[in-house]
């Protein structure tokens, strides 16, 4: 369907609302009525054709006192729904009296199939039937809907001579109409406009991805297509006529099922309503309803092929409370064993759970298949690099790329989507690598690959042509390094973050004025006891200030022996607060002291040889503590680089192992960045002498000519 077409449909709905709700309902309301009604008009559209074949073997059923019609119904439908009422739309819209007709409405409605009836539930639109009952405005919101001037049938309009006068309204384009009304809707409310829906040249790029890799090791069989944030079912449409294409040209005879899984009411209302148009009815039972994340609806299930584009930057604090907690989360998709971690968790921030879909499917890839699992996800930006090193995010990244799951990511360009500019990602994940990719992953920069378009659908300002689309798989079918593909080993994204520590120096200040402050603290404390060590202690070094804080422990332990005081780790800590300062020029303080032999003289990790009998650590002083991200492609690995880069600024530096994480980030920007060329100096100097030639007496024109005195 071309731009015009979808703009006269969208425009044509919206006049509905306009014409029809404006003094009934708050503009924020409109999408109550509006969308279930496109979709019953969408379903009676259908219907129309075989409604009288259907009435007459309704008929018959009645007389033979069949109870469970709806199968029989179906059959003479040919769909995966029927409408044993005897209305449809066309003949409501005749009523005169509403209370006639709203009688006439709700058989109608009851008419619909089961299958039906759900989705009308998830819709709550018999809610809105008095409402519209009692303002007068039933009849002419149907009468708008039947217009023969609009198409929402799969079907085409033909004309007297079988041309087509109005075009056929495929899944995928109803789904755009969709949320295009979804997004005006939210607008006249000031909502959020809802998740972004894919378009659809984005759609076959994905398709593409997904297929032409391993579509010479398609056989014939059955095969499984899943999307954890389906929508309105356009992407699980679009991959099952591409798949199915794909195989009859390469002479295969493949089932392909869709399974999908959505969480809000509405679309999943509408997905299942173009799986029932589609003829699909036992596909429509394998759309689930609700939270993927914390109420997965295919826990036992594995697909061969996972396309989605999940919502980014959403709140999941929800589903978190439902799992459990972030800390007693126990579900196996977040929760994975890795490297000899049973329990390594791969649970991103709270504030945005687009990591969780991709998590959500790695668990559902099949493992003991040949043609293994293939994931194709959109996502923006904080994906790449979002979460520290040992963070969910960070740990997601690890999981997959340790595991050389990561084929590629491409970046798309930016204001590719209806509602959203900002820059997209596209993951491509599976546990089937090719021979010579083992090992490396593929980075494409499709940013600059774009088509124009002649007016913006929303945000959404450019497109893929069909020549740039295989222009992007052949990058990845290829596989070579160009100006927008780079191949990278899969370490080349994972560094060791690796914490820097610094001795703490302290000197004791054991001026008679800082006495005095130190009995205050004390007094407040209710501890004087103390002060009689102190003062015996200052009296010994002369009320001078102790550069040496192990020596004044040293001797402050000795006086409080003399005097019978004990000191508990709370008193130690109460002199150090209130007396010790930090003092670069002091001594290191001491942390522990070993026998030599019971540990290894290691500098590199904080143990030091001392007087060649003891192993001694220092305590950290936190104010210094720095961090360093090493490669792990790094030549001499960590070692190598601290004596290069952290020994010669920080002689007494050391690291602290136990505190030595690994993590990955993939910078794009990086790879694909490009120094703007500098102009040259005569360059330069050529736009100056041009600028003064074009200024020539132009400060006379404006003020000019002073006499001379």
């Amino acid at each position: 369907m071309d731009t015009k077409t979808y703009n006269q449909i969208v425009s044509f709905i919206w006049s509905i609302a306009d014409d029809c709700l404006r003094d009934v309902y708050v503009r924020g309301k409109y999408r109550d009525v509006i969308l279930p009604m496109t979709v019953i008009r969408r379903l009676d559209a259908v219907l129309e054709p075989t409604k009288e074949a259907v009435l007459k073997m309704k008929e018959k059923l009645d007389e033979a006192g069949v109870i469970n019609q709806t199968g029989a119904l179906c059959s003479v439908t040919s769909q995966a729904f029927c409408n044993s009422s005897p209305f449809t739309l066309k003949d409501l819209k005749s009523r005169a009296k509403q209370q006639q007709l709203k009688a006439d409405f709700i058989a109608y409605l009851d008419g619909f199939s089961p299958n039906v009836q759900g989705i009308l539930e998830k819709f709550k639109f018999r809610n809105q039937i008095d409402t519209m009952v009692e303002a007068d405005i039933l009849g002419a919101v149907i009468e708008k809907f039947v217009s023969p001037t609009i198409n929402l049938s799969v079907n085409p309009v033909l004309d007297d001579n079988g041309e087509v006068k109005i075009p056929a309204l495929d899944n995928h384009t109803m789904g755009v109409i969709f949320e295009e009304l979804i997004r005006k809707f939210n607008e006249e409310n000031n909502e959020e406009a809802g998740e972004h829906f894919t378009p659809r040249d984005v759609v076959e790029l994905m398709t593409d991805i997904a297929f032409l890799p391993v579509v010479d090791k398609i056989t014939d069989g059955s095969y499984l297509i899943y999307d954890g944030a389906c929508g309105t079912g356009g992407m699980l449409t679009i991959a099952e006529k591409r798949l199915q294409q794909l195989a009859e040209e390469y002479n295969k005879e493949i089932s392909i099922n869709l399974y999908g899984q959505e969480i809000n009411p509405e679309t999943y209302a509408i997905t299942k309503a173009d799986m029932l148009i589609k003829g699909e009815g036992l596909q429509a039972e394998n759309i689930a309803y609700g939270s993927t994340l914390s109420n997965d609806g295919f826990p036992t299930k594995n697909f061969e092929f996972m396309l989605s584009n999940p919502p980014y930057g959403k709140n999941w604090k929800t589903d978190l409370e439902r799992l459990g907690g972030k800390g007693d989360i126990s579900d196996p998709r977040f929760n994975v064993s890795h490297n000899d971690e049973a329990d390594f968790k791969i649970i991103p921030r709270s504030s945005d759970g687009q990591m969780l879909f991709l998590a959500n499917k790695i668990s559902k890839m099949k493992h003991d298949t040949e043609f293994g699992s293939r994931i194709v996800e959109v996502h923006n930006g904080s994906s790449l690099f979002t979460g520290d090193a040992g963070q969910g995010e960070s740990n997601l990244r690890r999981y997959i790329i340790e595991n050389d799951w990561l084929e590629a990511i491409i970046a798309l360009p930016e204001n590719m989507f209806y509602n959203t500019g900002i820059a997209t990602f596209i993951w491509v994940v599976t546990n089937r690598k090719a021979m010579h990719r083992k090992g490396k992953t593929q980075l494409i920069d499709a940013r600059s690959l774009k088509s124009p378009l002649r007016k913006n659908l929303g945000n959404k300002n450019c497109e893929f042509t069909s020549e740039i689309r295989e222009q992007i798989s052949n990058m990845l079918l290829t596989f070579e390094q160009t100006d927008h593909s780079k191949i990278f080993d899969n370490q080349e994204f994972g560094y060791h973050k690796v914490i820097i520590e610094k001795p703490l120096r302290l000197s004791v200040d054991l001026s008679k004025d800082n006495l005095e402050s130190f009995a205050k603290v004390c007094e407040e404390q209710k501890d004087n006891e103390i002060m009689a060590v102190i003062h015996t202690l200052a009296e010994e070094f002369h009320y001078t200030r102790l550069s040496d804080y192990n020596l004044f422990l040293k001797e402050l332990s000795k006086v409080a022996n003399k005097l019978n005081v004990k000191l508990p780790a709370k008193r130690i800590n109460l002199i150090k607060n209130n007396l010790a300062v930090v003092d670069e020029n002091a001594e290191k303080v001491i942390k522990k002291v070993h026998k030599i032999g019971k540990v290894e003289v290691n500098s590199l990790y904080g143990l030091y040889e001392q007087n060649g009998n003891s192993v001694v650590e220092y305590e950290p002083d936190n104010s210094l503590r720095d961090t360093e991200q090493i490669p792990l492609l790094y030549d001499g690995d960590i070692e190598q680089f601290f004596k290069d880069e952290v020994l010669p600024f920080a002689p007494d530096a050391w690291i602290d192992e136990s505190k030595t994480q690994i993590g990955y980030e993939i910078n794009f920007a990086k790879y694909f960045y490009k120094p703007v060329q500098l102009r040259t100096l005569d360059e330069i100097k050529a736009e100056i002498y041009k600028l003064e030639i074009e200024t020539e007496g132009l400060l006379e024109q404006i003020i000019g000519r002073r006499e001379l005195c």
